[in-house]
């Protein structure tokens, strides 16, 4: 019997990688090569600015001299601030650069670049903007500024928050790995969790080393807390909670032990109140109205009526509403037949609840400085990109 024909061999044609198929990609690598670029330019030739760098170095050498009494860590601008997080990040600081301004410029540099990255990879992720419109996230002066000139606290804590929602965003594992690593690396956290429940988890503990470098991260609780709801059930919400307060515990340990009081008082000061001198966004209040507490409590139920607002008629639009979300998880977690699953959500609906919830709360800060400008730069042209508003408003 004869043998049928078999298919023609088609001749080897190299094939381009598959990253150079998508424009988007392409445009993203060739931004972020030139952006690099103007980095090492602003380092070589424009001037360092000197405003927090001797206070952080000055705080970080108390505590590699054994000090864990927060009141007695300061800098010539003022006491010690910020959680433990933040000694640990510019105690490694010093360590490479030797306390140096032009090695530390160039570490920022290159973390400028990885938090770029890290950005670019969310939008081209969940495809809201044209690709054209990428390069307004390499736009700012400021931004480079705060990142390459200053050398804030702040970059670091905004590098591992976008960190913490790429990992909500992608979901396959070795990444979410990798990032669990690097936090065990710094703490030995030895906890379980549903297989489903990971993603939300290795979001957690990244985004909670973030908190625990600068509290600004929190500003993103609300939205998240209601992500986390959407996406499991209260138990694995429970779970995650219990988690992020083990690694605050753990990070604050040395200071807990001795000095506690010291350390939650300062660390964690929720009320403190910011000099009106230094505020960009509330200038034109007149002093004793800005350090007023009626001013305070009145940004605060400005705060929680927007949160409760948006959730209500946007966030929870689907699910009829807040209430109704609220009472229908409520009710599944007191049946027996609570799903233990996990829900998983569009990228778009994630990355518009934190990016949306985030600048309600930059709205209803009764302070702004400078630096806080990256908080939510990053943002600002998804959010754009979610509104109606023709591209030149934009």
């Amino acid at each position: 019997m004869a043998l049928k024909p078999g298919r023609k061999l088609q001749p080897s044609r190299s094939r381009r990688p598959q990253i150079f198929k998508n424009p988007k990609a392409a445009f993203a690598l060739a931004l972020i090569f030139m952006d690099a670029l103007l980095v090492a330019l602003i380092i070589a030739y424009v001037p360092y600015t000197k405003i927090d760098w001797d206070a952080y170095m000055s705080q970080v050498t108390g505590f590699l001299g054994g000090e864990r009494d927060y009141t007695n860590l300061k800098g010539d601008t003022g006491p010690l601030v910020y959680p433990a997080g933040f000694l640990y990040i510019y105690s490694a600081i010093r360590f490479i650069t030797g306390g140096e301004v032009y090695p530390a410029q160039i570490l920022f540099g290159i973390l400028y670049i990885i938090n770029l990255s890290i950005v670019i990879f969310i939008y081209v992720k969940t495809e809201v903007l044209p690709w054209w419109a990428l390069i307004l996230l390499s736009l700012s002066k400021r931004v480079h500024s705060i990142f390459v000139l200053r050398l804030f606290n702040d970059c670091f804590a905004m590098t591992l928050l976008h960190a913490a929602l790429a990992t909500i965003l992608y979901q396959k594992w070795h990444l979410g790995l990798i990032l669990i690593l690097f936090r065990l690396c710094i703490y030995l956290l030895c906890a379980e969790f549903d297989i489903n429940n990971r993603y939300v988890t290795i979001y957690m503990c990244v985004c909670i080393w973030a908190v625990s470098i600068k509290m600004n991260v929190l500003l993103y609780a609300p939205p998240l807390l209601l992500l986390m709801l959407k996406a499991m059930n209260i138990y694995g919400v429970i779970s995650a909670l219990a988690c992020a307060a083990l690694v605050q515990i753990l990070a604050g340990l040395p200071f807990l032990v001795s000095h506690p009081i010291a350390y939650i008082s300062r660390a964690f000061n929720l009320g403190r109140v910011f000099i009106h001198f230094w505020s960009v966004n509330f200038k034109f209040i007149p002093e004793p109205v800005f350090v007023s507490k009626q001013f305070a409590i009145s940004l605060l139920i400005a705060h929680l009526g927007l949160l409760a607002t948006f959730a209500h008629y946007k966030w929870c639009r689907h699910e009829g509403g807040l209430f109704k979300f609220l009472h229908s998880k409520v009710t599944s977690a007191l049946s027996s037949s609570s799903s233990s699953g996990l829900k998983i959500l569009k990228e778009e609906h994630i990355m518009t609840t934190l990016f949306a919830g985030n600048f309600i709360g930059i709205v209803c800060a009764r302070s702004l400085h400078y630096q806080f400008y990256s908080w939510y730069f990053y943002s600002l042209p998804y959010l754009l990109w979610k509104t109606h508003f023709p591209t030149s408003l934009r």
